[in-house]
């Protein structure tokens, strides 16, 4: 048996930027937060919502990247990647319940929408929106790299998208009147955030339940292993995500009558897993007899 030797814990990136997007968010919670309560504004409370999930996201994420550095020991041989897929899930769990309560006060606002002070509203949400632009562009790069990194971004895109609608809200009713407008917004930042917090709660899922890495086909893999010149037969196949930037292998190969080399055969199908695929960690079994009766179901 053989063994991948990209045991190297992840490289932590992004870390500066999520600490500049959390003193950032921090500062201007506490100012949106009185803000809403001032101007009595639904649209204006709910952006605080979302901002102080901000806040918890990317203590969340902080506290994931530095144990994430952690190396591998006796319990935990993988290290701590998969803090990044834990703070990912409670970040989305976050999303949904301010959303769900978002919806909830909308509702009841439709039937006695009450006033609302549009110019403090107005200077607030632009205020916000400037902080949101700054911390998104802080954490752009992260977010195509790390699940963890993304589920923060996703949280600041959020609150961009309620400030441009608190915004739109203040204007709406600053020259018209229109008070309903207050809560229609706030239903539509709801509306926008949930499906995308699904997706972001689907893809930790997979990495939790050791699903097959995002963009990669078990199948394409397994075919492209069968292909492989000197392997005679495939079994106990496994294709795991430790994190949204690690992937692991293990299977049982059998070498054809050809294969004169086990060694040289893992390492061939090392190299071909890792520039097709992109899978480092890799454990092979080289077998010279085919698979017996019922090893596809014995205890691994």
């Amino acid at each position: 048996m053989s063994t991948g030797h990209d045991h190297v814990g992840t490289e932590v990136k992004h870390e500066t930027p999520l600490w500049w997007a959390l003193g950032l968010t921090s500062m201007f919670l506490v100012a949106e937060i009185i803000g809403g309560l001032l101007t009595n504004s639904l649209a204006l409370l709910s952006d605080a919502a979302h901002m102080a999930t901000d806040v918890i996201a990317l203590t969340i994420s902080l506290t994931a990247v530095r144990l994430a550095r952690r190396p591998p020991d006796a319990k935990r041989t993988y290290g701590y990647a998969r803090m990044e897929a834990i703070g990912a899930l409670v970040n989305g769990g976050l999303l949904f319940l301010v959303a769900g309560y978002i919806l909830w006060e909308a509702v009841r606002r439709f039937s006695e929408p009450p006033s609302v002070a549009s110019t403090g509203m107005l200077v607030i949400a632009v205020l916000g929106l400037v902080i949101n632009l700054i911390s998104m562009r802080l954490l752009k790069a992260g977010s195509g790299e790390s699940l963890n990194v993304k589920g923060a971004y996703l949280e600041v895109w959020a609150d961009m998208l309620g400030s441009v609608g608190v915004i739109v809200a203040a204007l709406i009713i600053k020259f018209t009147g229109f008070y309903i407008a207050d809560p229609i917004i706030a239903v539509l930042i709801g509306l926008w955030v949930l499906p995308r917090t699904w997706i972001l709660l689907r893809e930790a899922g997979n990495v939790l339940m050791e699903g097959a890495p995002r963009g990669i086909d078990t199948e394409q893999v397994r075919a492209a292993l069968l292909a492989a010149p000197g392997v005679a037969a495939l079994h106990d196949l496994h294709l795991w995500a430790l994190s949204s930037t690690r992937s692991a292998l293990a299977a049982h190969v059998v070498a054809g009558e050809d294969a004169s080399d086990g060694d040289a055969l893992r390492v061939q199908l090392e190299q071909l897993l890792e520039v097709r695929f992109e899978i480092h960690h890799v454990t092979l079994q080289i077998e010279a007899t085919p698979c017996g009766p019922g090893c596809e179901t014995r205890v691994r």
